[in-house]
């Protein structure tokens, strides 16, 4: 059976290296910060405003993350040390089966997660260890616009 968008009801991202382009900037003084692209914003709002359920699991503890989902307005579980653990919690949680969530990852840490999913989506720069994986592969890379470019698939998807 085939997964679309339409099957989805809970749609889950990683946040390094879907949300960024998987760089850190380090400042003297040890804090970091990395780089996003602001066209995910856009395409967030879309989703936002048909009422998709979408969080971010991340295993980063940096307080970045939290402020960039607060921005977009979307749920943020970070810190974690299993995010597959938390999927499945999410899962029973929401009363949502694991083949009406969708993922959006790019490395190891979220293997367990796309192979557990009904639609796994991996960034064009993903890991070759989790690339294969994916039932889509992004064009762009993550940080430069593979949010977007997910979004804009759902949103053209639901309109059909």
């Amino acid at each position: 059976m085939s997964v679309s968008p339409k099957d989805i009801n809970l749609l889950v991202f990683d946040f390094d290296g879907v949300f960024t382009d998987n760089s850190v900037y380090v400042f003297e003084d040890g804090r970091e910060t990395v780089r996003c692209c602001r066209a995910d914003g856009l395409g967030i709002s879309k989703l936002v405003k048909r009422g998709l359920d979408m969080i971010i699991l991340s295993t980063e503890i940096n307080s970045v993350v939290q402020s960039r989902a607060k921005k977009l307005k979307l749920e943020c579980i970070n810190g974690l040390s299993d995010k597959y653990e938390a999927l499945l919690r999410l899962s029973e949680d929401k009363g949502i089966n694991l083949l009406n969530i969708a993922y959006v990852g790019n490395d190891i840490n979220d293997l367990e997660c796309l192979k557990a999913v009904g639609l796994p989506i991996v960034v064009a720069d993903a890991m070759d260890d989790v690339k294969n994986l994916g039932a889509r592969v992004t064009k762009a890379k993550g940080g430069y616009g593979a949010v977007r470019e997910v979004c804009d698939w759902f949103d053209d998807e639901l309109n059909k």
